[in-house]
């Protein structure tokens, strides 16, 4: 009875054993199935953002890396979409202010038909003058010895001594006591004073004297303002060598820059309505004088003049202005009109992004041909339709959304991802992904005393980048100011023309920062300032200090912008506080 009983439990203990074996793994099998299935799923699908930033979009939860705020999950995206398209939720538009508008055909626009056009105020070189030594000699004495100082005509310029009018005056002196007897020699003596351009007075002088100067003045033949000092002290000068050059300032030339398709829009005697920022509230009517006739093949602009006159003395050489004229073009009926601000550009390509369905938050990415810009208008030639909806406010931050989730976008054709969450933005330190970060190296040669004017200018440029950090525009016109002045006393003697020409350009910048009250403004000069300034330092032989050539690749709409530093840390000049270490280091200077 034991026995069986013994048996009986034995036989228990495997039915259950073997009940555990067949279902319960099963169970747990299949329970792991389903854990492994969800996990996965949610691990691939599952995307992170910033609810203040929601262009930032990462795999895995964190912080942002633009302002440390813990991320949020965010919606999982449309299927179906294609490379070129992006889907964003209502929050994110809502934050990056996106706004749209529904392209029309230029007739139905308020559009008059005006171009702005962009440029700056030249001196009037057709009345440049040429003060050149008559005779030669070496030169004593340079009255006038610096640019921008006024000249009168019968102004003392120079006292030259010449071995040649000196026996000429010699001559002439002979000649006087045998004019009776030889009155042919005596007025071909008298000749060739005048032909050295010695006045009626000062010939009848020395005859009438009989005393022989060796230090001979030249006067000035034209009145104006010194445009360029040609000589100087010491030199000796051959006859017709130039001393200076004199403006008259009293007309000058208004050159504009008009791109390759607008240039059918312009012709001679067009009228034309010139500003300039130095008299924002003025208004100076004018008309074309001169078109040229050569295409700039770099720019791809050719220069529109006019001429304007200054007899208030209102336009100074170098001064920015802006014209606006009627085309002479009538409107196209088929073509589209859009804002500019819906236009990215990439230096190859214009794109726009289109909303492709009124009800639903998905933009396609479209590349378009634009034609002629009128006023804050492109008009659009083909890639759009009539009717069709369009971004026009926060274009790049749609862009920027597309490239992070790998779409194809402004900076990326393929779509392929190459990276997350703000990598474009602040790493790229030493990564491979950008490839723009070689910068040629212009061979120069800066005498020793250039570079050491040229540092010292320097450590105001820096509080300068310092004030564009802090986007303080006020402290940057200031420090502007204060660069341009030091810049401005660099002595030039023993430069090239290449290093003139960039020197020259850097201190037309620092001006052009420093009368300017507009931060965004001043960042675009800043770019143009910094090409030039960087150009000169990378040429330092012994810097004082190690100097760091820094770049955003964000900046300058998207093609990169270059700037100095005294240290490694990027703080970013372009966008400050929004994007303060977007950038990295390319080169240091050592």
């Amino acid at each position: 009875m034991k026995k069986n009983i013994l048996y009986f439990g034995i036989a228990v203990m495997i039915g259950l054993l073997g009940g555990y074996l067949i279902f319960g793994a099963s169970a747990d099998s299949a329970n792991k199935t389903v854990d492994n299935h969800d996990h996965s799923e949610t691990s691939a699908n599952q995307m992170w953002t910033c609810s203040m930033h929601p262009q930032i979009m990462q795999p895995e939860p964190g912080d942002c890396p633009i302002c440390g705020m813990e991320l949020i999950p965010a919606e999982a995206s449309s299927e179906g979409l294609a490379a070129n398209q992006i889907k964003m939720t209502e929050n994110a538009l809502a934050l990056a202010n996106i706004e749209t508008t529904i392209v029309g055909n230029l007739k139905e626009s308020n559009d008059d038909g005006v171009i702005s056009l962009s440029g700056k105020i030249a001196a009037n070189e057709e009345n440049n003058a040429i003060q050149a030594s008559y005779f030669d000699g070496r030169l004593e004495r340079l009255n006038v010895s610096f640019e921008g100082q006024e000249v009168k005509r019968g102004q003392l310029l120079a006292t030259i001594y010449s071995p040649n009018l000196v026996a000429a005056q010699q001559e002439l002196i002979t000649a006087t006591s045998l004019k009776q007897f030889q009155p042919a020699l005596y007025k071909a003596v008298r000749n060739k004073l005048k032909l050295w351009k010695l006045s009626e007075s000062q010939i009848d002088n020395i005859e009438s004297t009989g005393e022989v100067r060796e230090n001979f003045p030249l006067y000035a033949t034209v009145s104006g303002t010194v445009a360029m000092v040609m000589a100087a002290e010491g030199d000796y000068l051959k006859q017709g060598q130039p001393i200076l050059k004199v403006s008259n300032l009293n007309s000058v030339w208004a050159e504009f820059d008009a791109y390759e398709n607008q240039i059918s829009q312009f012709k001679k005697g067009q009228k034309i309505k010139v500003t300039t920022s130095a008299y924002p509230k003025k208004e100076f009517d004018a008309v074309i004088s001169f078109i040229d006739p050569v295409l700039n093949s770099s720019t791809r602009t050719v220069t529109v003049r006019t001429t304007l006159k200054n007899n208030e003395n209102l336009f100074k050489p170098g001064m920015f202005v802006s014209g606006k004229i009627k085309g002479t073009a009538k409107a196209v009926e088929e073509s589209l009109n859009i804002p500019a601000s819906a236009v990215l550009w990439t230096g190859e390509r214009s794109l726009v992004y289109v909303k492709l369905n009124p009800n639903e938050p998905v933009f396609e990415m479209r590349e378009v041909t634009v034609g002629l810009r009128n006023g804050d208008n492109f008009t659009v030639t083909s890639g759009l339709e009539n009717g069709e909806e369009i971004v026009t406010n926060g274009t790049f931050t749609v862009d920027a959304a597309a490239q992070l989730q790998g779409k194809k976008s402004m900076m990326n054709k393929s779509g392929r991802k190459t990276m997350t969450g703000h990598e474009g933005h602040s790493g790229m330190r030493g990564g491979s992904e950008f490839k723009s970060n070689t910068i040629p190296t212009m061979k120069m040669k800066l005498p020793k005393a250039f570079q050491t004017a040229f540092q010292a200018a320097l450590k105001s440029y820096f509080k300068m980048k310092d004030a564009f950090v802090a986007s303080d525009e006020n402290q940057v016109s200031a420090l502007a100011k204060t660069t341009f002045e030091k810049m401005k006393a660099i002595e030039i003697e023993g430069l090239g023309k290449m290093e003139k020409s960039h020197l020259s350009k850097s201190i037309e910048m620092f001006s052009a920062i420093s009368s300017n009250s507009d931060l965004k403004t001043q960042r675009a000069q800043l770019v143009v300032l910094n090409e030039n300034i960087v150009a000169l330092a990378m040429n330092i032989k012994s810097p004082l200090e190690t100097l760091y050539l820094q770049k955003c690749p964000m900046a300058n709409n998207g093609h990169g912008a270059i700037w100095l530093s005294t240290q490694s840390d990027i703080k970013n000049p372009y966008y400050g506080e929004a994007m303060l270490t977007c950038g990295s280091v390319i080169k240091t200077i050592e």
